[in-house]
């Protein structure tokens, strides 16, 4: 009896210490964080959206997916119901996105906030808000697929154009250049290698006429250097010429006026008497020229006297008339 009654609380414990193991996995593993319902409304396709998957705000899991269904009351969109913590910032200007994990093709909500509208946004089992599903990279994608291909058609044309018989003959002659010109370019390094070798000494030697340069500037600019001594002897030879230059100028001067006032008069009486003594010649050779013998008798003939001179009479009015008939 003994071992039937101790077996028998052997086993009444196991199940117990089974129970209380299987209520402590229930309990610790159940999710007790209190969610609030919200749908989006997209008009896109949700390929790759399954039900519990992750709903994520900024990359934060902050809920799951409950369902997704088309809306009855507008054909053609769909209805997903998420489940968000009551402790994540939704506001007004929230919406969501579709996101992929990885390249396993499956997707997630992203919830993100533009900052437009920072009021929260409330929401119940009774009155569900809705949030905006824009599309995603995929449906952008999707949506500019022609005109993505037909930018691809055309640089795929541009390509091969530029690809061509000429281009690519044209590209091996400029290849073939770009070779010549960094071979000539060797080759000028090379040359010039011995000049570039000289340039330390040439730089030294720079430095050198630079620093003698300076000293001479220097001594130049001192007060008691050669340079300013022999400026201010230059100025005192400039001052005593300039008095000597005056000196000249006063004599200069006083010579002027002599001339003006003692010189010139006398040079205007020779030049009267020589006036008058050219006139008594002229008269005398006149009196040559009319009575050459006047030089060996004399008495060289006067002139008739010319009317209201002394000694002028009228000729005759008969005579006149006479010499006239």
């Amino acid at each position: 009896m003994e071992n039937k009654a101790h077996a028998f609380w052997a086993g009444a414990f196991t199940i117990g210490l089974l129970v209380v193991i299987a209520f402590a996995v229930v309990f610790f593993s159940a999710d007790h964080t209190v969610r609030v319902p919200y749908d989006l409304i997209s008009r896109s396709n949700v390929t790759g959206l399954y039900p519990d998957a992750a709903v994520r705000y900024r990359g934060l899991d902050v809920g799951k997916v409950q369902s997704i269904k088309f809306d009855p009351s507008h054909p053609g969109q769909i209805r997903i119901r998420v489940l968000v913590d009551q402790k994540a910032p939704m506001t007004r200007s929230t919406f969501g996105t579709l996101a992929l994990q990885g390249v396993t093709g499956i997707a997630f909500v992203q919830l993100d906030d533009n900052g437009l509208d920072l009021s929260p946004l409330p929401s119940s089992e009774k009155h569900v808000a809705q949030i905006p599903l824009r599309p995603g990279l995929l449906d952008q994608l999707q949506r500019r697929g022609d005109a993505l291909l037909r930018k691809l058609d055309s640089i795929a044309g541009d390509v091969d154009q530029m690809l061509s018989e000429e281009n690519r003959k044209q590209i091996m002659a400029t290849v073939t250049s770009l070779q010549q010109a960094a071979s000539s370019a060797n080759v000028l390094a090379q040359q010039l290698e011995p000049t570039t070798r000289r340039l330390p000494g040439a730089v030294a030697d720079l430095q050198k006429t630079l620093q003698s340069t300076n000293q001479l500037i220097t001594s130049m600019n001192r007060p008691d250097g050669p340079f300013q001594v022999n400026l201010n002897k230059a100025g005192t030879a400039a001052a005593q010429a300039g008095q000597a230059l005056s000196s000249i100028d006063v004599s200069i001067q006083e010579l002027s006026a002599r001339v003006g006032y003692d010189t010139l008069p006398r040079v205007d009486s020779l030049t009267d008497d020589v006036r008058s003594a050219m006139r008594s010649v002229d008269k005398a050779a006149g009196a040559v020229s009319t009575s050459p013998n006047s030089l060996l008798f004399g008495g060289a003939p006067q002139p008739a006297p010319g009317p209201g001179e002394p000694g002028f009479a009228w000729p005759a009015a008969g005579g006149a008339g006479a010499g006239g008939t």
